[in-house]
């Protein structure tokens, strides 16, 4: 590799890393937030939260890897024409594919990077993702206890607290149990935890009291006691089974679905929807890498604005991206239209290069020839395997 390939690269990388962590953190702290008080109900430490939500850090990144290279090689470009670095290379003689080519190389291994994410990472970290919240979901804790209300769990029995701490303790406890039909029981303590035992949910409350009153009768009786255990078993609902969406299948999994799968069975579309979304994502990357090129790699003088170039390249890519998010929405009812989401970004990649060749004098270089009829026929292979393959699933 040149010198300037690794120039360039290099800068690009530091650019885009950069970008990708202070894109992909806002993003994640956003959906992060949903699930705060139904993961954090449980007494969860703050490293447990994190670490579930992370879980869709895969998927994130698809999303926004594209976005943070457009970033990257916008300021590149904006660098080397800022630098006269790019008039110094045409006024040598040198072409744009001297530039186009470290471009190219960096756009391309963000496509695998992307492509490892949407094919592999992405669709198992959301599988990891679904089961927990799933697991969290059937807690007591999580979805009836809420501070400061009165929560009837089931006929005859309510449960109150004033607050609940961070690490699970509950402050305040009041449950009031008329399940019997001859004695209604009030229990009072100061303090209570959710615990787990011998294969047993228990409510253990310490340093309260024990009501006792007869529903025919107006005598009450009261215990006092230091540490008191009340039976949660038979309130706590199963987790079940979670049902994984699309999305949250392995490719493995969209390509041949369990012939008794439920999902898959009432689903297909969405199945071969997000298949074909999968195989097209990273065409994304390489797709705005050769659009941010078209409109900043070429050289101009310090009193031509690339403002508008700029501009340009950024309309251009959302607009390609608005494009494939439209096809993904409408593909899932009407498959004839699945193509489109390979059509879209190639279609992206042909027009860039169209441009930059229109403007280049003298012909293209034999390796950027040989590369794109490389990736127009491995996209047609697989375009047509995938076909095949989903044709026989319907």
């Amino acid at each position: 590799m040149k010198i300037l390939e690794k120039y360039i690269i290099r800068r690009a990388f530091y650019a885009f890393a950069m970008t990708l962590i202070a894109m992909t953190g806002v993003v994640w702290a956003t959906q992060a937030l949903r699930q705060l008080d139904l993961v954090t109900s449980k007494g969860q430490t703050i490293v447990q939260f994190i670490s579930i939500t992370m879980l869709a850090m895969p998927f994130l990144i698809v999303i926004v890897a594209p976005f943070a290279l457009m970033i990257a090689l916008i300021m590149v470009l904006n660098a080397l024409s800022g630098d006269s670095e790019l008039i110094v290379i045409d006024a040598t003689g040198g072409s744009r594919f001297l530039v186009l080519k470290p471009v190219l190389i960096f756009a391309a291994a963000i496509m695998a990077l992307v492509a490892f994410n949407s094919l592999y990472l992405s669709p198992m970290g959301l599988a990891k993702l679904r089961s927990e919240i799933t697991r969290v979901r059937a807690d007591l804790v999580a979805n009836i206890v809420k501070p400061g209300r009165f929560i009837t769990v089931e006929d005859g029995l309510t449960f109150h607290i004033r607050n609940r701490s961070g690490n699970g303790t509950l402050d305040g406890l009041l449950l009031h149990d008329t399940r019997d039909p001859d004695t209604a029981f009030t229990y009072q303590a100061d303090t209570g935890e959710i615990i787990e035992a011998a294969d047993r949910t228990l409510l253990v409350m310490r340093n309260g009291t024990i009501q006792r009153r007869p529903k025919n009768k107006g005598d009450i009786s009261i215990v006092r006691f230091e540490s008191y255990a009340f039976d949660l078993s038979n309130l706590i609902p199963e987790a079940s089974q979670p049902v994984y969406k699309a999305s949250e299948r392995s490719t493995a999994n969209l390509l041949s679905p369990a012939r008794n799968d439920a999902y898959a069975l009432q689903n297909p579309e969405k199945l071969r929807t997000e298949l074909y979304d999968r195989f097209s994502q990273p065409l994304y990357s390489l797709a705005f890498g050769v659009i941010v090129f078209a409109f900043l790699g070429k050289a101009r003088t310090t009193r031509q604005s690339r403002s508008v170039s700029v501009l340009g390249a950024i309309c251009a890519c959302v607009g390609l991206r608005t494009a494939g998010f439209g096809v993904t929405s409408a593909a899932e009812g009407n498959a004839s239209i699945l193509l489109l989401l390979f059509i879209v970004p190639l279609g992206g990649i042909a027009i860039s290069l169209w441009s930059i060749f229109r403007e280049q004098a003298g012909p293209a270089p034999k390796w950027l020839a040989q590369r794109t009829e490389q990736l127009s026929a491995f996209i047609e292979r697989v375009a047509e395997r995938l076909s095949g393959r989903m044709g026989g699933v319907s």
